[in-house]
């Protein structure tokens, strides 16, 4: 497998600390980390993203994850490994990531029971969060950008590295 180019965020000046700095901004709210790496994995899960699902799962891996809770995350709603906050994002993520499926993406019965467990900074993280992986889900499927790839570079092993220490 080969990627088709680079990744944009890449090439394009700029672009990659833009996107990091948003990135950094988010992690600032009162989400649980964990919440967060489970809502990237779930989002990168529907949209096929394999940089992503494997970059999320190693991650939620280095910092402590059990191997139930992330097999499982795929099929959150019948296991019993999650809390209640943990399925409104999970729930929130899959409603504001499947935005064509339905003509009311986001229902008020799953903002209602995100809004439950979250105030409105913390929604506002939720959010940001779900766009973002969005966003770097579709980067990277559409330059076809190889899982596993990343981590091989310095880069990568230093970004993980970071993401761990910042847990």
């Amino acid at each position: 497998m080969q990627a088709r180019m680079t990744n944009p965020a890449m090439l394009v000046p700029d672009a990659m600390q833009s996107l990091m700095a948003l990135g950094t901004a988010v992690k600032k709210g009162s989400v649980p980390a964990r919440t967060i790496d489970l809502m990237h994995l779930r989002a990168s899960q529907i949209n096929g993203c394999s940089v992503c699902v494997d970059m999320h799962a190693r991650t939620l891996k280095q910092t402590g994850e059990t191997d139930e809770r992330m097999f499982a995350v795929a099929a959150w709603r019948d296991a019993p490994y999650f809390t209640d906050a943990e399925r409104a994002a999970l729930a929130l993520t899959e409603a504001a990531t499947r935005i064509s499926d339905r003509a009311d993406p986001v229902p008020d019965a799953i903002w209602d029971e995100a809004a439950r467990h979250y105030d409105e900074p913390e929604l506002a993280v939720l959010v940001l969060n779900i766009a973002i992986v969005n966003m770097w889900n579709r980067l990277n499927i559409t330059t076809r950008q190889v899982a596993g790839e990343w981590f091989k570079s310095a880069q990568g092993e230093s970004w993980l590295k970071e993401h761990a220490e910042a847990r």
